[in-house]
């Protein structure tokens, strides 16, 4: 404001209520932005197209056609859509937002870490350490194992066989073991319902 307008109320209250305005939208915009764009663990569906660009990163797999017959009923296996639980031709397959973020803070941490099994088993724990126990052994041949100490869910296990999940020098094969669940069942060892299985 200049000098001879501080008398003006109305203008003056017009540039104040701008001003709160600005304040306000300015604030909500940025943390709007950080929430949905900026930080990897919150990004919505345009957020992890934006760091797919910046990380080179493709957000779909490609599904391959079904390998003899599929599943369903009647003549010529229909089902009740009129159609197989099958695949006749390979097609692109889109992941979820919660797996595109998961693919995304891989890859981010990939290019930030030189490999070594320290690096990957904090690695490990930031992407899947809230599902259970998870770490990395060098087996001195040129691979690794990766031990999760869950079953992981079919969304994971698809990043799994589809993504590099965790960052490892360059000729090094990732293998992966799973922990079993145990089973239900009677036996010697498996008396009642909390113990055993129909596994052996």
């Amino acid at each position: 404001m200049l000098w001879e307008h501080e008398e003006a109320a109305e203008l003056l209250s017009l540039l104040v209520s701008k001003g709160a305005w600005y304040d306000a939208e300015h604030d909500r915009f940025w943390s709007d932005w950080v929430r949905d764009v900026f930080d990897l663990r919150t990004a919505n569906a345009f957020g992890c197209s934006v760091w797919a660009r910046i990380l080179a990163v493709r957000l779909d797999l490609i599904a391959p056609a079904t390998i003899g017959p599929s599943f369903g009923f009647g003549a010529n296996n229909r089902n009740f859509g009129r159609g197989n639980f099958g695949r006749r031709v390979p097609g692109r397959v889109g992941l979820s937002v919660e797996q595109q973020r998961l693919v995304l803070r891989a890859r981010y941490l990939q290019l930030i870490s030189r490999g070594t099994v320290p690096e990957i088993n904090r690695i490990l724990q930031i992407l899947v350490g809230d599902r259970g126990p998870a770490w990395v052994i060098d087996n001195h041949d040129m691979t690794t194992t990766v031990f999760l100490g869950f079953a992981p869910d079919s969304q994971l296990r698809q990043i799994l066989d589809n993504f590099p999940l965790i960052p490892v020098p360059a000729g090094v094969q990732v293998n992966y073991q799973f922990a079993v669940q145990p089973a239900w069942g009677f036996g010697d060892d498996n008396l009642n319902f909390e113990h055993g299985g129909f596994a052996e």
